[in-house]
């Protein structure tokens, strides 16, 4: 969907635009998030739209999206990984190991993924076929939702008409920050592939 479609969208169905957008954006599908949250933020500057309304209809659809995300992952991930995982060499064990991961430390990626681009999609995936517990997924979530949310849509209405240029600078710098998070992950897994191969 074409970023001007979205934006044109967003100013003509306002609220319920913004849930339906903002929930099949946190599933997966190719909606720019961050774009949305703070265009939304400049229509309260311009009084379109109203700050509180604004801010329940984009927390929603963003609960709503990444509560979806968890049942699939919870469900059908658990699922196919049970059924064929053996095939890609995913076995009981590490899928026990994710559980606990989650448990200590994982959770705080469902609050702060939410801010990389790319991870928010993957993050109630990977808890719900971790089996991490309602209890804690949603209050891991949707804090970091509600602060994401907070966020972008105060950028777009402090902004004003800059909100643009500016979020276009950001996401460069997103991007950046991304490839080097990835850079340090597969070094890491390099490194402990070759301390084993040692071994």
């Amino acid at each position: 969907m074409p970023t001007e479609a979205i934006l044109q969208w967003v100013a003509h169905h306002a609220y319920g635009g913004v849930f339906c957008l903002l929930m099949f954006g946190i599933v997966g599908l190719p909606v720019p998030d961050e774009l949305l949250l703070t265009y939304l933020g400049y229509l309260v500057y311009r009084g379109d739209v109203q700050f509180a309304p604004a801010i329940a209809s984009a927390f929603l659809g963003t609960m709503c999206g990444i509560s979806l995300s968890y049942v699939l992952g919870r469900t059908l991930g658990l699922r196919i990984l049970h059924k064929y995982g053996k095939y890609v060499h995913v076995t009981p064990e590490m899928l026990h190991r994710a559980h606990d991961w989650f448990e200590h430390i994982g959770k705080w990626s469902l609050t702060f993924g939410y801010f990389v681009p790319g991870v928010r999609h993957l993050t109630a995936y990977v808890a719900g076929t971790a089996e991490l517990e309602p209890h804690a997924f949603a209050a891991f979530a949707y804090t970091g939702g509600i602060f994401w949310v907070l966020t972008f849509v105060s950028l777009g209405y402090f902004l004003g008409d800059a909100w643009l240029r500016v979020l276009e600078t950001f996401h460069r710098g997103a991007l950046i920050l991304t490839g080097i998070a990835a850079a340090i992950v597969i070094l890491f897994l390099l490194v402990r592939w070759m301390r084993r191969k040692k071994i």
